[in-house]
């Protein structure tokens, strides 16, 4: 047994956290998922199952040493700054540049819990989520799972598809994006500000 945070957010997530994982958990389930707890032999047992595959993570607490909730109210989305929201305004003025066709149709799209970076079209027509990070990690997969899922219940947006764009994907994110039908695509800062002429590139 180990000392561990469990946290249950609102959305339905389930994640375990340690103190050297900065912000990432050492296991979670992602929403939609049930949770159902039980006592086994005097001790309280979670088992939080997926809704989507038959995926299941199970917790069982020794000792609980603190237990609170915490409404945390409407999300008023992440503010970005920086090379993030530069990177955002290039792709909304060039959007073709994640993919032949693509147009854009609003920057920051509003949903329940906060702004899709861009919303576009694809050369057939269809809805195309993008969401803009510096780094692509896990974190931001997870976001643009949860916006997919809200924009697929509008009937005129729907079907949406999901595309992740950034200066760098980690591996793992890459994975999970694949696992979850999202799209990866690596940017360039430096082509897209014009600063960059590939012409004197020697590779």
């Amino acid at each position: 047994m180990a000392t561990r945070l469990v946290l249950v957010k609102a959305d339905g997530s389930v994640s375990i956290h340690a103190d050297d994982r900065a912000y990432k958990p050492l296991n979670w389930m992602s929403p939609p998922c049930r949770l159902d707890e039980t006592e086994v032999e005097g001790r309280v047992e979670w088992t939080v199952s997926a809704s989507r595959s038959e995926d299941t993570l199970r917790i069982v607490f020794d000792e609980v040493l603190y237990d609170t909730t915490h409404h945390l109210g409407v999300d008023p989305g992440l503010v970005k700054d920086g090379v993030e929201r530069h990177l955002q305004e290039l792709l909304a003025e060039h959007p073709a540049t994640l993919g032949d066709g693509l147009v854009l149709v609003r920057r920051e799209y509003p949903t329940a819990i906060g702004p899709v970076d861009l919303l576009c079209r694809d050369a057939a027509g269809s809805t195309v989520a993008v969401e803009i990070k510096r780094r692509g990690e896990i974190d931001g997969v997870e976001q643009l799972a949860r916006y997919l899922e809200l924009l697929e219940r509008d009937p005129l947006l729907a079907p949406v598809r999901g595309m992740l764009a950034a200066q760098e994907i980690k591996p793992q994110a890459r994975t999970l994006a694949t696992h979850r039908g999202i799209a990866c695509v690596v940017v360039d800062y430096d082509v897209l500000r014009g600063l960059d002429d590939l012409s004197l590139r020697l590779f």
